[in-house]
């Protein structure tokens, strides 16, 4: 069974008795949980106006029990059981909305939160809610990592005096759950809420395109480069940072996508981040989630996305750190179009065939807990690079009505557990990018992601005009 194929769907009842069994994403995540570095996924959203408590609270309820599947919790069960199983609840066991007081260090508590505290998997439903009011654009705009170090403002991102609005933080534990899936509930609670449609809009219209099959791509036959290590801090668990660009411009009729213009970009900027820190050059390979689910309210909730790795050769990306050598940006934006559209199309189970042995139910779950364990130790070196999860537009309008207003920012971030250590999430709403690094405190420290978001903007900038650095060119503000 997959995440898209469990018996409760957004369409039907609840069972409060039912119990399914772990599908294969949330049995791989469940063998390989590590508490100093939670597996949560943490979703911001940033609105103009204020949020009436009692109302928020039951229009959450009410979405929690339109989409039944989100209302589950870890069966207990002996040591010798076969699969994992989860229990479908009629109502929540905890209380899902919290309202910590507000203050000035509220936003980088929150996401401190989000980060080092994963709802358990033992309560019905593994999601947690916190709204922090009175937060002005200006702070929840700023860069801050997950400790409270200083935060690195931003003067490109766009202030509004001194108004205040709510932040709205969804953390999740990923073992149960994907951020697309919760956004999904988060739209039903604003459309309660507010009385106004949040129904999806329409995805961008596109030619179609025949199938291609892949050409010209790097083996994968040796191991990924790694992020090379900065400047690690002594203290477990994951750093965040978030900030806000600009949508970079794309050409009309181009046949690459703001997607593929995000793949290049994050494997430039991590290739100029190894040269730096004297790296051996490698081929780098980026994980990319890819969601085929509707976002209508027939979506199946769960862990819903297949992983595919896009490929990049040390001649692709290289040539940017040599004296005099420069790279065919539109070329390298054309194979790399080629190549993420050739991956999607491939038929490919959502974790590979080879998660599809680990989980089959021939041994108890105990027994192939420590097998997944230990492969996924001795496949370390073999692991993508990096992970790179583009949301894309946010299809939802999520306007909480007059007061509350509509959303004007939206972040995502996926986990960094090594050996990646450093994921990019991406989204865009109100015509405006929201990049979001995650990175394992093991390998970088906050001044590597401040810097790294610097590199990652600039690159980006460079996918827009064709242009190059010249060697030696400050990448920072």
């Amino acid at each position: 069974m997959t995440a898209l194929e469990h018996p409760a769907r957004a369409d039907g009842p609840a069972q409060p008795s039912a119990r399914i069994p772990f599908p294969l994403v949330d049995e791989v995540s469940r063998h390989c949980v590590q508490e100093e570095e939670p597996e949560t996924v943490h979703i911001e959203v940033h609105l103009p106006g204020p949020l009436d408590r009692d109302r928020l609270t039951a229009a959450f309820g009410e979405a929690l029990r339109r989409h039944p599947r989100v209302l589950m919790r870890e069966a207990p069960g002996p040591w010798y059981r076969r699969r994992y199983e989860w229990e479908l609840t009629a109502e929540p066991d905890v209380e899902v909305v919290s309202f910590p007081p507000a203050g000035p260090n509220a936003l980088r508590d929150a996401r401190t939160r989000a980060l080092t505290s994963a709802p358990p998997l033992s309560l019905s439903p593994p999601v947690r809610l916190e709204v922090v009011a009175d937060a002005g654009r200006a702070e929840g705009s700023e860069a801050t990592d997950a400790v409270g170090l200083a935060a690195h403002r931003r003067a490109r991102t766009p202030r509004t005096g001194g108004a205040k609005g709510t932040v709205l933080f969804l953390t999740i534990n990923h073992t149960a759950l994907d951020g697309p899936a919760c956004l999904r509930v988060l739209a039903t609670a604003a459309e309660l809420y507010g009385g106004r449609d949040n129904s999806p809009a329409a995805p961008p219209v596109r030619p179609p395109e025949p199938p291609q099959p892949l050409t010209d791509t790097p083996s994968n036959w040796s191991p990924p480069a790694r992020v090379a290590p900065g400047t690690p801090e002594p203290s477990p668990g994951n750093g965040l940072l978030v900030t806000e660009l600009p949508l970079p411009h794309r050409p009309k009729g181009s046949p690459y996508t703001v997607n593929d213009q995000l793949m290049v970009t994050t494997a430039l900027t991590i290739t100029h981040w190894n040269r730096e820190h004297g790296a051996r050059p490698r081929p780098l390979r980026i994980t990319m989630p890819v969601d085929d689910r509707p976002r209508d309210s027939t979506m199946p909730i769960g862990n819903g996305t297949r992983l595919v790795e896009v490929p990049f050769s040390i001649e692709e990306l290289d040539a940017h750190g040599r004296q005099g050598d420069s790279v065919d940006m539109p070329a390298l934006l054309r194979h790399t179009a080629a190549r993420t559209r050739a991956l999607k199309a491939l038929p490919r189970p959502q974790l590979g065939r080879g998660a599809a042995l680990l989980t089959a139910p021939v041994t108890p779950v105990t027994w192939r807990a420590g097998v997944t364990r230990g492969l996924r130790r001795a496949a370390a070196s073999w692991t993508s690079t990096t992970l790179l999860s583009n949301i894309g537009r946010i299809p939802y309008a999520l306007d909480f009505g007059e007061e509350a207003g509509r959303a004007h920012a939206v972040w995502f971030s996926a986990p960094a557990r090594m050996p990646r250590g450093l994921t990019v999430t991406t989204a865009s709403t109100a015509g405006r990018l929201h990049l979001a690094l995650r990175w394992s405190r093991a390998l970088l420290g906050h001044g590597d992601g401040a810097h790294v978001r610097d590199l990652f903007e600039h690159y980006l900038h460079t996918t827009e005009t064709g242009t190059q650095p010249e060697t030696g060119t400050e990448t920072g503000p």
